[in-house]
């Protein structure tokens, strides 16, 4: 990272409650990939075809964007916080529940509908 190491008022103590967000936010897509995989290896057969690959894929494509953009976030928090600057708004939150509301919209409908 570039800038000095952050110092009072910002110490090492926000830097690693940031590496905690960082990684609770992998732990969000490792399971969200988990979810999918699930999906896709155990689910029973939906009588529509298609329903089980999509929900899996949408749980995967998920997965990967909020694994990108986590590091993403963190590396943005953790250059502001070296310069003494606010810290970034963040998308993470919000495009997570909306790809959270599409795979539950699907799998309920697949549900409804087999």
């Amino acid at each position: 990272m570039d800038g000095p190491e952050p110092t009072a008022p910002i110490d090492y103590r926000f830097t690693l409650a940031n590496e905690r967000t960082f990684l609770a936010w992998i732990r969000t897509a490792l399971g969200l990939l988990a979810g999918g995989v699930a999906v896709q290896s155990l689910a029973e057969q939906f009588s529509t075809p298609g329903f089980r690959r999509a929900i899996a894929a949408c749980c995967a494509g998920l997965a990967v964007m909020l694994a990108s953009v986590a590091h993403q976030r963190w590396r943005r928090v953790e250059a502001a916080m070296r310069r003494g600057d606010h810290l970034p708004d963040s998308t993470l939150a919000p495009l997570l529940a909306l790809g959270v509301t599409v795979v539950a919209l699907a799998a309920g409908t697949a549900v409804v509908v087999s």
